[in-house]
């Protein structure tokens, strides 16, 4: 069962998708790093700090958290039936569960701060929907993150009232689902994985976010449960950032900015970046998690190299993800070269 004693965890790693795990994170609170010039810093520190690196609040997370604190508000009253929910869709390395953690920790500690002395509270539960998942593997997933044992000669439905109860007695408000576009509706274990959720929306008095890859063209929106589903949930599009009118580029380079400020390297030049930011946007094709593997890989290079400074050839050499390379590294077509007539 869920415990909110952090001496009791043991593990050097948690995922979020247990409450030990989210714990540990919405209890971490970014702080600023050392100055540059620290000495007490050792550099083994810096690569860990670069590794994390930050999170920056893009618009779309602007657009998540007021369409969330809405649902909220409006899911409150709604004794049964079809509470409102939200979906984060868009490409892959958008932000999508960047954003949806994101949200999460600031319901957490909004709700927190609302009840200082409610110990026994769990404000928001998050998880990822399994691979080729069944309804029993899905709420197993529920049950992993509460800490509740699940002995396997308990059935489905069975876990299913255990993990409703005990949401219900925690007051939880909000109940993030990350990957649900691996849900196929079209099999049967996947539309029954689908009739779990919305069983469990029924059950559960919280709001329901989901998160997926283009959940508008997944099997997730077909058909009668397709169709069902679209009726209750309204859908966020995380885009790319596009970087063509000047607010465009505005946006983009308060990004740009915001990172090269939170560098922490010996030779780095304030700015430097910023003098980059249309090639950054061409290497990531504005996707923010292939922005941010970039700068994190170029800084840990630049550390294990000693030269402590990120270069546009610097930048050139780092390999991103596949995506955004066939964006940018696509061959280009070689034109035939016109034959002369005699």
């Amino acid at each position: 069962m869920v415990t909110t004693d952090e001496s009791t965890t043991t593990s050097t790693f948690s995922p979020l998708t247990t409450w030990d795990g989210w714990q540990q994170f919405v209890n971490t609170p970014p702080t600023p790093p050392p100055d540059t010039a620290d000495q007490e810093w050792t550099r083994e520190q810096r690569e860990d700090y670069h590794a994390r690196f930050v999170v920056l609040k893009t618009p779309a997370m602007d657009t998540i958290s007021t369409a969330v604190r809405r649902l909220l508000l409006l899911n409150r009253g709604q004794q049964g039936g079809a509470r409102r929910g939200l979906i984060i869709s868009g490409p892959a390395t958008t932000g999508k569960t960047t954003a949806m953690q994101q949200l999460g920790r600031t319901v957490h500690l909004a709700d927190r701060r609302r009840h200082p002395t409610q110990d026994g509270r769990l404000p928001v539960l998050f998880i990822t929907v399994p691979p080729s998942s069944t309804p029993k593997m899905l709420i197993s997933e529920f049950a992993r993150f509460l800490g509740l044992p699940v002995p396997q000669r308990m059935n489905q439905v069975q876990i299913t009232n255990a993990v409703c109860t005990l949401l219900c007695e925690m007051n939880t408000q909000l109940v993030l689902v990350d990957d649900v576009h691996l849900m196929d509706t079209r099999s049967r274990a996947g539309a029954e994985t689908s009739d779990q959720l919305k069983y469990l929306g029924e059950r559960i008095p919280a709001t329901f976010v989901y998160s997926g890859i283009d959940v508008e063209t997944s099997p997730l929106l077909t058909g009668v449960r397709g169709a069902q589903l679209a009726g209750r949930f309204k859908i966020v599009r995380n885009q790319p950032l596009r970087y063509g009118s000047s607010a465009d580029k505005q946006i983009w380079h308060d990004l740009v900015h915001g990172m090269d400020n939170a560098l922490r390297l010996r030779r780095h030049r304030p700015g430097t970046l910023l003098t980059h930011a249309a090639y950054l946007h061409a290497r990531t094709s504005g996707r923010m998690g292939s922005l941010s593997h970039l700068i994190r890989e170029a800084a840990l290079v630049s550390l294990l190299d000693d030269t402590e400074k990120i270069t546009k050839r610097l930048l050139e050499q780092i390999e991103l993800d596949t995506t955004a390379e066939q964006h940018t590294r696509a061959p280009r077509r070689h034109r035939t070269p016109p034959q002369h007539q005699p």
